[in-house]
Order: C-alpha cells, then sequence, then structure tokens
C-alpha cells in the first residue's frame, strides 16, 4: 500500500458500490483528510483509500466477474 500525502489524487468507495475521486488535504495521526471533486469532505482511515479506481472498483463487494459461457443458456439469460 502506497502512503497518501497532502496533494494526492485518490480514490474511495462509498456505500459499497460507488467509487469517487478525491484528494487528500491532511495526513494526521493515521487519519486521512479528504476532499471531493464536487465539494464537501470527510476524515476516514488509510485503509478505506485506493491508489486507481480500477484498484477501487475490484474491491467492491457483489461485482460478479463476467463468467465463460459453458454453452448452455437458460430461458432467463435472454430476459432484460
Amino acid at each position: 500500500m502506497a502512503a497518501f500525502k497532502a496533494g494526492d489524487k485518490a480514490y474511495i468507495v462509498e456505500n459499497n458500490r460507488i467509487v469517487r475521486q478525491c484528494t487528500v488535504v491532511r495526513v494526521s495521526s493515521g487519519m486521512h483528510l479528504i476532499r471531493f471533486e464536487n465539494g464537501g469532505g470527510i476524515q476516514v482511515k488509510r485503509h478505506r483509500l485506493f491508489t486507481s479506481q480500477e484498484e477501487a472498483e475490484n474491491s467492491v463487494p457483489g461485482v460478479k466477474k463476467e463468467k465463460k459461457s459453458t454453452g448452455y443458456r437458460t430461458p432467463y439469460d435472454y430476459m432484460h
């Protein structure tokens, strides 16, 4: 895990589903004060921050990766 310092760009996962870009404003006692791109900010621990958007997206629980087709498709596969 890379250490963040003031001014670094980072990504955070909100509500276990939304990835948002933010900027680290201050680091103090293991807590990182971050500011969001559209205003507002919060203070979080280091483990909540990611260095890339892909890394943050991979940490979202319940996101299923595309499975290889086995050749058999159920009727539900054709529903949208």
